[in-house]
């Protein structure tokens, strides 16, 4: 079954991976998936068909960035339409120590950036959206 065969619904996960008040971003070598953004994301992807969330950011961490960490918990859920509905699981995830990333599959880049030192919002895709998605998380439970 092609994940990308609906063009109704787009079920995403995405994971703030945190340590030492730093932030994991990534890029991506191939941006086709990425409306052809060439910034900074937190790690993503689309759920594989019948996969739960909760399986998923495991996995976005395991296959772009060789962490093997837990799913985290789930922060919040984000809803919007851009040519088909979008639902994205944005979940937050800690780790004791920044861990050296092994870029993974069509991971490009993979730096940890200090929570007081984040990459400008012109080099985050989607107009600085990672950067919003982790201010909305860090409200709710400053690292």
């Amino acid at each position: 079954m092609d994940i990308n065969a609906c063009r109704i619904h787009r079920l995403v996960a995405d994971v703030a991976l945190l340590a030492e008040r730093q932030v994991l971003l990534v890029r991506y070598h191939d941006t086709t998936r990425y409306d052809h953004q060439e910034g900074w994301f937190l790690p993503d992807d689309y759920l594989n068909p019948f996969e739960h969330p909760d399986d998923a950011a495991p996995r976005i961490l395991r296959d772009q960035v060789g962490f093997a960490v837990p799913a985290g918990r789930l922060d919040h859920i984000e809803s919007f339409g851009n040519g088909a509905w979008h639902l994205i699981f944005h979940y937050r995830s800690e780790i004791a120590r920044a861990q050296p990333p092994v870029l993974v599959g069509n991971t490009a880049d993979a730096r940890w950036f200090p929570l007081d030192a984040l990459p400008d919002r012109d080099d985050v895709a989607h107009h600085g959206w990672a950067l919003d998605v982790l201010g909305s998380i860090l409200k709710r439970a400053p690292a």
